[in-house]
């Protein structure tokens, strides 16, 4: 018997492999598809990503005269930039295969039944696992809507999108949150009309309000379209491919239509009901150290709800293990997980928006600092956006850090570090940033909740 089965090998199980390992486990791994991964790294964060990245590119080439860089015809191949995104995938897909023989991990492939609480069935094969513990990692897929079933054709998910090698003239995208907001970017940036439906008042309806607004700014003054508030009556094919009412009584149509309107968890056909493993509105029921009520079964990642994240699967996965092996370790906080977007301008957050600080009876002051006064943003060119942070009145702590502009994903690691250690905003006076960085921004629009900053 193995000390710890694992059902799906995602950025959850893995590292909830890795981590058991390390901890001396014997360990197997059950995944269903081909290749290890998951959904993240086979057709969610990354490929993803790696598109975004050529859209970034082909941005920067276009711009090019305004660095003094004379540039012939821009030809964008689309085709290979799904060609580039697929190499991406298959480098660390066998980075994860290599960590889990490293690690003595057993994988097996096939698809995992739960038949008692020490006991997987894998089919097609038939061969039975035995674990004194399971931990059950299966992800999540995308939902899709009434009447726009995904065809392979004229309506797709993230997931088919992401083998798509020819882009159509025009695209609505149903749902405004990260993934419809990603695409919207990628499409619009290889020429494709975009219109970006949501049925929520604003895009990226989970991050601060400004930032939201500051994105539907942006997105209008690169040409994609942007529709909140805005519910589907019905839809029809009709015009270039696809007639969409909305309930506002305005007509959006686009030759294709892209699904991006959230996810449901991968729960069917595991065993869970025979075994009372407890459901509540679609995902595993868990505890704060992810516990099902099924002793010795854990449920980690998407599966078990949100915050509906690949890192967030990862921190769960060392939770579970590290509680499966007896040891002390302290639960998730979700509100300090950390929130990216990757679109351009990208979005990143961490802690609470001004709204949710509000609503928890805080008393705020509020800090910004445009990139327009970053001297690094300035010398790369693209002062679009600012960093806001949201500080207790009373106590100074720090509450939040939102940001919208360049590369400010990459500044979320103070932003969180700052927020879970406590830190007040008058410390930051004391922190010494690099100059010129992006970063500098983060120290004045703290700063600036107080009344210190210094460029603004």
């Amino acid at each position: 018997m193995k000390d710890l089965a694992i059902v799906g090998s995602g950025p959850g199980g893995y590292v909830a492999a890795i981590r058991a390992a390390q901890l001396g486990m014997a360990v197997t791994m059950v995944e269903e598809a081909d290749t290890l991964g998951g959904i993240c790294l086979n057709w969610g964060c990354i490929p993803s990503k790696a598109l975004l990245r050529n859209a970034e590119v082909l941005h920067l080439v276009r711009e090019s005269e305004t660095f003094g860089i004379s540039r012939g015809e821009v030809v964008a191949d689309f085709d290979s930039a799904i060609t580039r995104s697929r190499e991406v995938v298959s480098k660390l897909v066998q980075g994860v295969a290599f960590l889990m023989r490293k690690n003595g991990v057993e994988v097996i492939h096939g698809r995992a039944r739960l038949v008692s609480e020490q006991t997987l069935e894998v089919t097609p094969s038939g061969q039975t696992v035995a674990a004194s513990q399971i931990v059950i990692a299966t992800g999540a897929r995308p939902k899709t809507l009434p009447g726009l079933t995904p065809d392979g054709t004229s309506v797709f998910t993230y997931r088919e999108a992401l083998e798509l090698r020819r882009l159509p003239k025009s695209c609505v995208i149903v749902g405004g949150g990260a993934i419809g907001a990603e695409f919207a970017y990628v499409y619009s940036s290889y020429g494709v009309e975009v219109t970006v439906v949501e049925a929520l008042p604003r895009l990226l309806p989970q991050e601060d309000q400004d930032v939201s607004k500051e994105l539907t700014r942006q997105f209008e003054h690169q040409g994609i379209g942007v529709r909140t508030g805005s519910l589907i009556q019905r839809s029809e094919r009709g015009g270039e491919g696809w007639r969409l009412h909305l309930e506002s009584g305005e007509t959006v149509e686009g030759e294709m239509v892209l699904s991006a309107t959230g996810v449901r968890a991968n729960i069917e056909d595991l065993g869970l009901e025979e075994l009372g493993v407890a459901v509540e509105g679609g995902f595993i029921k868990v505890d704060d150290h992810l516990r099902t009520n099924v002793p010795g079964v854990f449920a980690i990642g998407d599966v078990n709800g949100p915050p509906l994240l690949a890192h967030a699967a990862s921190a769960e996965g060392v939770i579970a293990v590290e509680t499966a092996a007896g040891r002390e370790v302290k639960p998730l906080d979700p509100v300090q997980v950390p929130r990216c977007t990757y679109c351009q301008p990208q979005v990143a957050s961490a802690g609470l928006t001004e709204e949710q600080a509000k609503e928890k009876g805080h008393q705020v002051r509020i800090g910004k600092f445009p990139f327009s006064a970053s001297g690094k943003a300035i010398a790369m060119g693209d002062t679009v956006g600012f960093i806001k942070t949201v500080v207790d009145a009373e106590t100074g702590r720090l509450l939040g850090t939102h940001a919208i502009g360049s590369e400010v994903t990459e500044l979320l690691p103070e932003m969180v570090m700052a927020a879970w250690a406590g830190v007040k905003a008058e410390q930051f006076e004391a922190l010494v940033h690099a100059h010129p960085t992006l970063s500098e921004s983060l120290k004045e629009a703290t700063l600036a909740a107080e009344g210190l900053a210094i460029h603004i």
